[in-house]
C-alpha cells in the first residue's frame, strides 16, 4: 500500500465510487460480502488499492496545503515543478495562531517585530504525490489558497 487505507467514514461516503471499483473488478455484490466473508486478506488487499486510487487522484488535483500550529504557519503553494513554502513563526508567546484572537492578531501585527517569514522552494522528488502525502502525514490539510494568495500579495 503507497499510502493509507481510507477511513471507515469516507469509505461510506465513497461507497458509489466503491461499486464501480468493484464492477471494474468484475466483483459483484454478493462476491464482495463472499469474499469478506471466506478471504478477508483479499477483502483488505481490495480496500487497500482502492484507497490508493482515491488517494492519486486526489493528490494530483491538490495545489495548496497549510499546516498551521501554536505560533507558526507553513503554507504551501504545490505546482506543477515544485512545492513553494510561506513560513510564519510569531515569537509572542500569549499568541495561538489556531484561535480567532490570535488569528486576528496576527492580522493586525503581521509588520511586526514579533512575526517572521521565511519563503522557500523544492523541487519534488521522483514522485510528486508521495512528497505532497508526506506534508499531510505531517499534519497540512488541503485548502484552496486563500492564506497562501494573500501572503503573496503581501510579499510582493
Amino acid at each position: 500500500m503507497k499510502y493509507t487505507r481510507l477511513t471507515k467514514q469516507q469509505l461510506e461516503e465513497l461507497h458509489p465510487e466503491f461499486i464501480n471499483f468493484l464492477a471494474t473488478q468484475s466483483i459483484t455484490a454478493e462476491e464482495w460480502d463472499a469474499l469478506k466473508e471466506e478471504n478477508p486478506e483479499v477483502a483488505e488487499e481490495e480496500l487497500d488499492v482502492f484507497s490508493d486510487l482515491i488517494w492519486e487522484g486526489v493528490l494530483s488535483k491538490v495545489e495548496y496545503l497549510e499546516n498551521i500550529s501554536e505560533r507558526h504557519m507553513h503554507l504551501f503553494h504545490l505546482s506543477e515543478k515544485e512545492m513553494k513554502l510561506f513560513s510564519v513563526k510569531v515569537m509572542n508567546p500569549e499568541i495561538d495562531l489556531r484561535t480567532q484572537e490570535g488569528f486576528g492578531w496576527f492580522k493586525r501585527n503581521f509588520q511586526s517585530d514579533f512575526v517572521e517569514y521565511l519563503t522557500a522552494s523544492k523541487a519534488y522528488s521522483k514522485d510528486k504525490n508521495q512528497d505532497k502525502f508526506q506534508l499531510i502525514q505531517q499534519g497540512a490539510v488541503i485548502t484552496k489558497g486563500e492564506l497562501y494568495q494573500w501572503f503573496e500579495r503581501i510579499m510582493e
